[in-house]
């Protein structure tokens, strides 16, 4: 059994890990941390997981978390780069739900994260945790920075695009929507149910986070300079994230269907829907899977790809357990293949 500990506990990606861990076969959760609930009971906070779990919140020490084999960080940015180090000098995995390890660059990350980084010595060594990208690296890591949502649903959808190569003056828009549990439990106006519902709006135009994460993968994938534009919107949904994308200036003698579905052949999470099929963010509801639709509409330059995913299983907490999996030598899907819930 591998003991488990998680750092930050009472969010909505940290109750994800619960609700996933508590049923991993392997998996024996050891510590969960919380600064604010510290002596509380786990199912205090979260009754639907009584009586599986007896555990205590605890304080956020890395002394208390060094008898972990792994841990995964679900707190806010800015947290894990402080104890990862201490934590992987004691031999522990670790896992960052966070942004801490995403970028490779100190300086880009600490331009759009607005701090010194804490140990940008560990920004190399953290493998970008990507199964379908990184699955090789992944079981030899261990430091996993796991992806963010709209970084996983737009990666996916384009990956194999951008292996088949796109010339100079290819161009990729993101368009992407997400439920208002992606902005966290934390209080905010703008998710409010008096404001997010009946409502669809765009957000962060031009300066979200994810942006240079995205571009950063893409970039590593594809030989030329990727031309990326990303917009994210706030949707009246509480889970899911819908991501449709344009891709400019492709072969046209590719043969998309055929494309996808051999890139994708064998991937437990990736599902490439047939031809004239639409994915719906309802068919992954509380999955760990991602499904994709790719088409050329009106036989023009463009390709359109719709690619849906469950924000906090595929796009968080499910995704980090697939890397936890990997980098234990477990089969990836352990624990994870739940059908989405309907209706």
């Amino acid at each position: 059994m591998i003991s488990v500990g998680i750092v930050g506990g009472t969010g909505y990606t940290g109750a994800e890990l619960l609700r996933i861990l508590v049923d991993h076969p392997e998996v024996r959760i050891q510590a969960v941390t919380s600064r604010g609930e510290a002596g509380k009971p786990v199912s205090a906070l979260f009754p639907n997981l009584s009586p599986r779990l007896g555990l205590d919140f605890i304080q956020p020490d890395p002394a208390g978390l060094k008898n972990c084999e792994c841990v995964f960080f679900a707190a806010p940015n800015g947290t894990a780069m402080h104890m990862v180090p201490e934590l992987i000098e004691a031999g522990v995995k670790v896992v960052d739900l966070a942004a801490d390890f995403r970028i490779r660059d100190a300086a880009v990350w600490e331009s759009w994260y607005r701090q010194a980084h804490a140990c940008p010595d560990l920004l190399q060594a953290a493998v970008y945790g990507l199964p379908e990208l990184n699955r090789e690296q992944i079981h030899s890591a261990r430091l996993v920075a796991n992806p963010g949502c709209y970084p996983t649903a737009v990666v996916l959808g384009v990956l194999p695009l951008l292996e088949s190569g796109l010339p100079e003056h290819a161009h990729v828009i993101a368009d992407a929507k997400s439920g208002v549990s992606g902005a966290g439990r934390n209080p905010n106006v703008h998710a409010l149910f008096s404001e997010a519902g009946e409502n669809f709006r765009a957000y962060n135009v031009g300066a979200h986070r994810h942006w240079p994460e995205i571009k950063q993968v893409l970039q590593g994938v594809c030989a030329a300079d990727v031309n990326l534009t990303f917009t994210p919107h706030l949707t009246p949904m509480v889970r899911g994230i819908f991501a449709t994308l344009y891709v400019t200036g492709t072969d046209r003698s590719l043969d998309l269907q055929a494309v996808y579905q051999e890139r994708f052949a064998g991937e437990p999470f990736v599902e490439v829907l047939n031809h004239g099929a639409m994915p719906e963010t309802k068919h992954v509801r509380g999955s760990n899977f991602c499904r994709l639709s790719v088409q050329r509409p009106y036989e023009g330059d463009t390709v359109v790809i719709l690619s849906v995913i469950d924000n906090l299983v595929k796009g968080a907490a499910g995704q980090a357990v697939q890397n936890m999996n990997i980098m234990f030598g477990l089969d990836e899907a352990v624990g994870l293949m739940q059908s989405g819930l309907f209706p």
